[in-house]
Order: C-alpha cells, then structure tokens, then sequence
C-alpha cells in the first residue's frame, strides 16, 4: 500500500511539472464544465439532441444555476458551446473535441491507477479528476499503450478515441431491461465510493452474467440474480445505476 501511494505522489509530481511548462489554452473550469455536458447528453435520460438542461448542469458542476449561464454564455463567446436561452447548452464540435479528450484521460487515468497501481475502483475517480488536467497528451499516450489500448475504463465506460463514436452498443439500466433474460452487466453510471464497494461485494462488476428476476414498483425494488452469487435486492435508486445488454 505505501508502494502504491508513493508511486500515485510520483506520478501527481510529474504531471504536475508537465502542467507547469505547458500553458492552458482552456482553463480547468471550462474543461469541467464540457466534460460535464458531454456527460449529461451521453448518458440514459440525459440531455434532449445533445442538450443539456442547465439545471443539470449547474447540479453535476455544484453550482448555482446562475453560475452555469454565466459561464455558458463565456463558453459560447469561445465558440465551445451552442447557448439557448430557457433551453440549455450543447455541445460545438470544437467543444466536444475538448470534452471528449478530457474524458480520454480521465478514463485512461482510472484504468492505469487500477491495473498497474491496483487501486481499489471505487476510490479513483476523484484522483483521476485531478489527474486528467495535467497529464499531456504524450505521457497519455504512453499509458494507453502500456495498458494495450483499452476501449473501456474500470466502471464500463467508453474510452473516447478521435474520431470514433464512444456509444454503440444498446444499453439499459436494471429498472428497464427484460425480466427473466440472461444480461451482462455492462457499465456502472454512478463513481460513488460506497454504492461501488457494495455492488462489488454483490458481484455487480462490469463482464458479470445477471439476470432480473422481478420488479416491484410499489416497493421501489429490483431483485437480481447475479451470477456465482446469487439474489441480490436493489433499490430503484441503485438499479438506475447499472447498464446491461443481452
């Protein structure tokens, strides 16, 4: 454990250094906010077209929603985003770029902090959000390769690639999926710590077999069978947390 965490400083230091002599043409606080909307109008129930309400958006960067338009309009004067009043904000293809190279760090960064620091996966990704404004693009590279090019990260999530699409697959959370049809367990939306130690614990990894075995709405409960680990009883809350394909 102190090796890791001595290795984990090392890397901080280093691609801090790399940050101090390469100057930030976007700032970290705009690169947030489109990783953010990107993240918003990807994900099951997200934005509408590719808008993101900034309502939702003001909650997933954890600020006012006067904040979020203020810095809207300041994305949209860059030419980042596309700015509709009492509508939301998308994403230009300028930004989207930004957003999706933001993200291409911060998954790879998870992916290199579990499989060669093994660090548990429901603690890296409030490391990764440091982490993924200071790695350059060519030390990026060198731990995409090591790690053998990877298309997903630790929770399921696509590895954005330029000029790729990062969703193709149909997927869908355990609140709406067939009931009584063998599933795999494709990909965890939520990062919370504890919600990710207790789906480990009940087997709900990304590549697991499952299978729903009954909803009760009016309990708000999803029961799954999960594969090597039998039933397992999940909130609605929880259930919407979980994507799967057959």
């Amino acid at each position: 454990m102190v090796r890791r965490q001595t290795c984990l400083q090392w890397l901080t230091y280093c691609l801090f250094k790399i940050k101090k002599r390469t100057p930030a043409l976007i700032s970290t606080v705009i690169e947030n906010y489109l990783k953010q909307i990107r993240l918003e109008t990807t994900r099951p129930g997200g934005g509408n077209e590719g808008l993101c309400a900034m309502g939702r958006l003001a909650q997933a960067v954890g600020v006012t929603p006067g904040t979020a338009t203020t810095m809207a309009k300041s994305m949209a004067e860059m030419g980042l985003v596309i700015y509709e009043p009492r509508g939301g904000v998308r994403l230009t293809e300028a930004g989207q770029q930004v957003a999706d190279r933001i993200l291409r760090r911060h998954r790879v960064v998870e992916l290199f902090l579990v499989e060669i620091l093994g660090m548990d996966w429901a603690e890296v990704h409030d490391e990764a959000e440091e982490l993924e404004h200071a790695v350059s693009d060519k030390v990026l590279e060198r731990i995409d390769a090591l790690l053998d090019h990877p298309t997903v990260d630790p929770h399921g999530s696509p590895i954005p690639r330029a000029g790729d699409a990062w969703e193709v697959a149909e997927r869908v959370d355990l609140t709406d999926c067939a009931i009584e049809k063998a599933l795999t367990l494709v990909r965890m939306v939520d990062h919370d710590a504890a919600f990710l130690r207790y789906a480990e614990r009940c087997g709900l990894v990304p590549g697991a077999s499952i299978q729903v075995v009954e909803r009760l709405a009016g309990a708000d409960t999803v029961r799954v069978n999960v594969a090597g680990v039998g039933e397992v009883t999940l909130s609605y809350t929880a259930a919407r947390r979980v994507l799967v394909s057959s």
